[in-house]
């Protein structure tokens, strides 16, 4: 998804863009078709391991010499001005042996944790040593765009940005998302808690995707308790304005919410969420629950209370989430790309 809103904005300045996967979903698919976005599609896993010893390896499917030769083919029909690399099982070993069919590579990554052969590197996490984690990891010619202020945020949270008052008052309306897939239902989780802690006339809003594995029984279950469930939803930048409250998971979402100001608390899906979500909440920009996998039901539901009845943390958490995300034009990244 921050592929995509970095495609639509080189789109607006009418860039050709390619997609290059291995499996992608039908949905995922038909998304880019909607946006009049090529694909191409590197073929299916090999059943062996890549032999790698990177962290995320296995998530490549092949080794990153066999992925280099299927993409260098994919992209061989013309010349390509940029190459942007989004994969935790990629590093400066594939990136250099595509470094002849392109004539500028963009790697975006957030852990850190191999070396980069590239030009610019995009890491829209903040981190508390944000500025030291790519040291000796890139060249020196490598330009790096690091922190919120580089934050892929599609147009309508941009626009709205600029409406966004801090959070004051009571907790009218809580939004409740923990991403696309979801696949172990915190969802479920989050409306089970704010069932429980029942305050009159609160407007919960349940945004799930069209994947979402427990799809149907989140649509009961919000039914049975009055909540508002959204399938795949264009319009999440309203819902976070309109919200006061936001539970959900850490990623890039986080930074639509501090886009528009929202109070959040926040569930750890992925390890590499862990240190971003310690990091923003000792910044006084979100409450952090940890691990999501340890958090139980009445966890959530004192935090969920503590939150609703501390106004001026909610103020505070509002304030620092809109001062962390800078959209000024310099910092937009598909601007700072085409020159």
């Amino acid at each position: 998804m921050r592929c995509l809103t970095l495609a639509d904005g080189l789109k607006q300045h009418r860039a050709h863009i390619r997609f290059l996967s291995r499996e992608l979903p039908m949905h995922l698919r038909d998304m880019l078709a909607t946006k009049d976005i090529e694909f191409v599609s590197l073929g299916k896993d090999a059943a062996k391991s890549p032999g790698d010893e990177l962290a995320h390896a296995y998530w490549l499917g092949v080794s990153q010499m066999q992925d280099a030769q299927d993409t260098i083919h994919a992209l061989s029909n013309q010349t390509w001005e940029w190459l942007i690399v989004d994969h935790y099982a990629l590093d400066a070993r594939w990136e250099s042996a595509l470094r002849g069919t392109v004539k500028q590579i963009m790697v975006i990554d957030d852990i850190a944790d191999r070396q980069h052969d590239c030009d610019v590197l995009l890491d829209q996490n903040f981190y508390a040593d944000m500025q030291t984690r790519y040291t000796g990891k890139v060249s020196a010619h490598c330009q790096l765009l690091l922190g919120p202020r580089y934050a892929l945020l599609r147009d309508e949270f941009c626009q709205l940005h600029e409406q966004i008052k801090p959070r004051s008052g009571p907790v009218n309306r809580v939004l409740v998302f923990f991403g696309g897939i979801d696949m172990d239902n915190y969802t479920g989780r989050a409306i089970e808690a704010l069932a429980e802690i029942n305050i009159f006339d609160l407007r919960v809003d349940v945004v799930i995707g069209a994947q979402h594995p427990c799809r149907e029984q989140i649509k009961m279950a919000c039914a049975q308790h009055g909540f508002i469930c959204h399938v795949q939803t264009n319009k999440m930048a309203e819902l976070m304005a309109a919200a006061d409250l936001a539970i959900g998971a850490g990623g890039s979402a986080t930074w639509e919410r501090c886009c528009m100001g929202l109070p959040s608390i926040v569930l750890v899906l992925a390890e590499n969420q862990s240190k971003a979500a310690k990091d923003l909440e000792m910044a006084g920009v979100q409450i952090n629950l940890g691990d999501a996998i340890q958090v139980t039901i009445k966890e959530l539901v004192d935090k969920i209370r503590e939150l609703v009845v501390n106004e001026k943390l909610r103020s505070e958490l509002s304030m620092a989430s809109l001062e962390l995300v800078s959209l000024s034009r310099k910092n937009n990244v598909a601007e700072i790309m085409v020159g």
